[in-house]
């Protein structure tokens, strides 16, 4: 059984991966509206992804014995000066989840709810993994400068990228 202090919290995050996943959308039509499809589409999947979080957490809740909340998003931003800064923002909206992530995690350690810390731990490492993915696609951009040519081929790629990081990679590698 959650206490109420938990579940609200991990209501509380249902929201955070909510808008996330409208942040990531919005972002895809942006994108799109733009031509770059290989971004765009990169997009459309994590916002997928980040609803597949929610509704885990929904899953979770339930099960638990709370009541998970639906509630109202704030409007994610819908328009960038550049690509580059429309993965800057990103960069900046995965630092704030992973803040949001840990803070939950404190919680359950105070209120002593080890199965829900044991069922965050998938969202720490997550979390991880979304930072550095953030984080190697802006060093690419970086890179890219004003190059046309090498925006063409980075929105090629971009759905190849895949990031090892010290969660996701097995020992010995």
């Amino acid at each position: 059984m959650l206490s109420k202090t938990v579940e609200s919290a991990l209501n509380k995050q249902i929201r955070i991966e909510a808008e996330s996943s409208q942040v990531y959308l919005a972002m895809a039509v942006w994108a799109e509206v733009k031509g770059l499809e290989g971004i765009s589409n990169f997009m459309y999947d994590q916002s997928d992804e980040e609803r597949e979080h929610m509704l885990k957490l929904i899953k979770f809740v339930n099960e638990r014995g709370g009541h998970a909340h639906i509630s109202e998003l704030n409007a994610p931003d819908v328009s960038f000066n550049s690509f580059q800064e429309m993965f800057e923002k990103l960069l900046e909206h995965e630092i704030f989840v992973s803040q949001s992530i840990n803070e939950l995690v404190h919680i359950t350690f105070e209120e002593k709810d080890y199965a829900t810390n044991n069922f965050l731990q998938w969202y720490v490492s997550e979390q991880i993994e979304e930072e550095a993915t953030a984080r190697t696609i802006l060093d690419k951009i970086n890179m890219i400068g004003d190059d046309k040519g090498g925006l063409y081929l980075f929105d090629r790629d971009i759905q190849q990228i895949n990031v090892q990081t010290a969660v996701n990679t097995p020992a010995g590698e």
